[in-house]
């Protein structure tokens, strides 16, 4: 995993998603809003929540941000939201995941449909990539400071199961179940959160040599990001500095 660093990649779109700190914001909100219907508002005893909370925090949400959208996730006429996992191949091969959260499903994969029809090579059926995937918790934290012979020891008592310290950050890798309690333990031992969230870690990755392809396969991207259904995108493109 370690030869393919995620915070290199946080970091070249940092400029690109502080461009669209309040589309960031909203996704966000949503995600917390279903979390808060699924569990409850007291992020103690919602685990899916307080993961969500941190997320806000590592994205500079205002705290008065966060209350507001837990507030309003209460409320009688809170919206209604499905989470639905699209699959299909960008360019070259590329695989590509999208996890949305809609209240109009036709509308989402209408959307996705033609992002894919003219950037890539189309929607697939589920299961069509997936394999290629496995889901992971996915910590990374600045490792400015940080003893690496050290950090061992909080990595052993988090259950991180791998983890690397890359280009000024820290990428941890927990099982899917031990995610929760490995991002709270390290949040308890005061480590900077630069992003934590469970995720489809490619097994294999493609390169892209083609310009025209590079092209197509950043737009398909910047198109589902665009997309406010769209939550997350993983791909196994293996992006160049």
């Amino acid at each position: 995993m370690s030869g393919h660093s995620k915070w290199s990649t946080i970091k070249r779109k940092k400029e690109k998603i502080d461009g669209k700190r309040a589309k960031i914001f909203t996704k966000i909100g949503r995600e917390m809003a279903v979390a808060v219907k699924e569990g409850g508002a007291d992020p103690t005893t919602n685990a899916k929540l307080r993961d969500c909370i941190a997320k806000a925090k590592a994205n500079n949400v205002p705290n008065d941000n966060i209350d507001r959208i837990i507030k309003k996730a209460q409320g009688e006429d809170r919206d209604t939201y499905e989470e639905i996992v699209y699959e299909g191949y960008g360019v070259g091969g590329v695989a590509v995941m999208v996890e949305a959260l809609t209240d109009n499903r036709n509308r989402t994969a209408a959307d996705l449909r033609h992002y894919f029809d003219k950037f890539g090579a189309g929607l697939g059926q589920s299961g069509c990539v997936s394999y290629m995937f496995t889901q992971k918790g996915v910590i990374v934290l600045d490792a400015e400071g940080v003893d690496e012979e050290a950090f061992m020891e909080h990595a052993l008592e988090a259950g991180v199961e791998d983890y690397s310290f890359e280009d000024g950050a820290i990428e941890c890798y927990t099982q899917v179940p031990d995610f929760s309690d490995a991002r709270q333990y390290l949040e308890d031992q005061g480590f900077t959160f630069l992003s934590a969230e469970v995720e489809y870690v490619p097994s294999t990755y493609v390169a892209l040599t083609d310009d025209e392809q590079i092209k197509k396969m950043t737009l398909l991207i910047d198109q589902l990001e665009d997309n406010d259904d769209v939550q997350a995108i993983w791909h196994n493109w293996e992006e160049t500095e």
